[in-house]
């Protein structure tokens, strides 16, 4: 005879938690370094900091291939917090279809700009 204590609790919910959890630490980590590399290429180089100097800096290949993958990290780090908030407290679904759809054309095009960009210095 099995005696069951306590009410079944119904689990539901998207079960992004961990995941999400974790690409935001990982994407928030790549962005430092990502920092730290773009600001040591700063104060390394000499003379004034213009167009020049920048382009420079860019003009390395391995600088822009970084720089994009941060951009792609920044960008999947907005989706997940963005999606977050829209599915916290957008409560209609339709609308809350419609924002994500926006948020991820708006990202993609952001991208797309990234990559023109970085690939036309």
């Amino acid at each position: 005879m099995a005696v069951n204590y306590g009410s079944r609790r119904l689990v539901v919910g998207a079960h992004y938690g961990l995941r999400d959890w974790l690409s935001q630490r990982i994407t928030a980590a790549l962005i430092v370094v990502y920092t730290l590399v773009l600001l040591a290429q700063v104060l390394i180089g000499s003379g004034p900091l213009d167009y020049t100097a920048w382009h420079a800096i860019f003009s390395s290949q391995w600088m822009r291939i970084l720089t994009f993958v941060v951009v792609v990290a920044l960008l999947w780090h907005v989706w997940v917090g963005v999606r977050d908030i829209w599915m916290d407290y957008v409560q209609p679904v339709g609308l809350r279809l419609a924002l994500d759809v926006f948020t991820i054309v708006w990202l993609i095009g952001c991208a797309g700009w990234a990559f023109q960009t970085l690939w036309r210095l």
